[in-house]
């Protein structure tokens, strides 16, 4: 009985182990492009950020708003006299015993509100400028989106190429490990000498090392890809190699500069600042015009044993002017003016940066889809390299040495094709994100 006892809470420990075994092992997930675009998306905390400031925008326009309506206060008051003020009432000067009245107390409130009627247009153009603003929050949020997905790309095609050599790599380390093998058994049959053996083996352990740094940098790549999706870190992430397998037709570099001129986010933003700085020229010149306000206001007060006040209802208009607005208002439009100067130098300069950019990305795209056909072509050579080398070999016409670089130089064509196809897809959305066309 106790034997059976010992034998189940074996069995139980060791389903306990296996669990957490498999708990604690990483999980392995296939994610495409598309994919991995999406949850960059929706994870971004820099797009996080961009939401804030477009409701901090909006909230300014609310507040630019509220101006429109009444202002409303109300105060109120509690004095003590500790001295008996003097009291004289010149309208009253035959009331008897006025001089004995003691004060020693007074209480008073007062209500006033009043309604903007007019501004000068301060308001109008304050609630106008924020609206751009927020438009041009939302912009820059849109042009970063593009940035985010971009970035993403670029982290998806790194993943993929980190991958790619882990699997060559991999693929030529079996080769070699085969090759020291052979070579083994020749050499203790003498019919190689010991120093190519060497040599064979030597090649063995350097892809080994290749190997090592090739796993290490998938890893760095996978998280990397992890955190930026908003996924755990110890998620291993396979890349789908079908997403980067596409074909794409380009424009000319003149379609894609008009096409960036209306369609670039931060063109569009720095359009809408312009606007802005220009209603703020407008809101600076309103210093000139004096303000109207509707006014209404209640007032109570008390001073025990002299005097009461209730019902005190005011109802107006008022009308205030600052005469300092006559000297101060010119530097208030100076400064004004030279913020639509600045923003529109800044506009010029983006103009340029951007038919610079198209020119860079347009040429990159051209030269990566070159490369692929130049790699691909080598790809053929060194095959054909290595066998013709292989066969020398066996006719002992060719070294262990030919044999070696030409066996490194097929791996190297092959890690070129795949970086080249990865490298493509980059070059072409980042053309696109020049083009600020990315996001469609």
């Amino acid at each position: 009985m106790k034997h059976k006892l010992t034998t189940a809470g074996i069995f139980l420990l060791l389903c306990l182990v296996n669990i957490q075994s498999l708990l604690a092992q990483d999980s392995t997930r296939t994610i495409t492009l598309k994919e991995a675009i999406n949850l960059s998306v929706t994870n971004s905390h820099l797009l996080k950020n961009n939401k804030a400031k477009i409701n901090e925008a909006t909230a300014v326009i609310k507040e630019a708003s509220e101006r429109r309506l009444p202002d409303v206060t109300v105060s109120g008051s509690y004095l003590y006299l500790p001295v008996s003020p003097n009291i004289h009432l010149k309208s009253d000067t035959s009331r008897k015993g006025i001089g004995g009245l003691k004060v020693s107390q007074a209480m008073y409130g007062i209500f006033n509100a009043a309604l903007p009627l007019y501004t000068g247009g301060k308001i109008k153009y304050g609630i106008e400028s924020a609206k751009y603003l927020e438009e041009a929050a939302k912009l820059d949020a849109a042009d970063n989106k593009e940035a985010v997905i971009l970035n993403t790309i670029n982290a998806y095609s790194n993943l993929f190429k980190s991958m790619k050599a882990v699997t060559l790599v991999k693929e030529n380390l079996e080769q070699s490990n085969q090759r020291v093998k052979d070579f083994t058994n020749l050499e203790k049959n003498g019919l190689v000498p010991r120093n190519d053996l060497l040599k064979v083996a030597l090649q063995s352990s350097n892809i080994a090392l290749t190997l090592l740094d090739a796993e290490s940098n998938n890893k760095i790549a996978s998280v990397n890809m992890a955190l930026m999706l908003g996924l755990k870190e110890q998620t291993v992430l396979i890349a789908d190699s079908f997403s980067l397998q596409q074909t794409y037709s380009i424009k000319t570099i003149e379609e894609y500069e008009q096409l960036a001129l209306m369609a670039r986010n931060d063109i569009n933003a720095l359009a809408l600042r312009k606007k802005s700085a220009e209603l703020g020229i407008k809101s600076a010149k309103t210093d000139y015009y004096p303000s109207l306000a509707l006014t209404a206001g209640y007032i109570a007060a008390n001073l025990p044993a002299f005097l009461t006040i209730t019902n005190a209802i005011t109802v107006g208009v008022g009308v205030k002017y600052s005469l300092s607005s006559l000297w101060k208002t010119k530097s208030k439009i100076e400064q004004a003016d030279a913020r639509v100067q600045q923003i529109t130098a800044s506009q010029e300069m983006l103009n340029d940066n951007i038919r610079l950019q198209i020119n860079q990305a347009y040429q990159g795209y051209l030269l990566s889809r070159k490369k692929i056909e130049v790699y691909q072509k080598a790809i053929e050579q060194a095959t054909e390299n290595y066998r013709i080398t292989k066969n020398k070999y066996d006719n002992s016409l060719a070294t262990t040495t030919d044999l070696l670089d030409a066996d490194v130089a097929q791996l190297q064509t092959k890690l070129n094709v795949s970086n080249a196809i990865a490298d493509a897809v980059v070059a072409y959305n980042t053309l696109l994100q020049t083009a600020g066309i990315l996001n469609n």
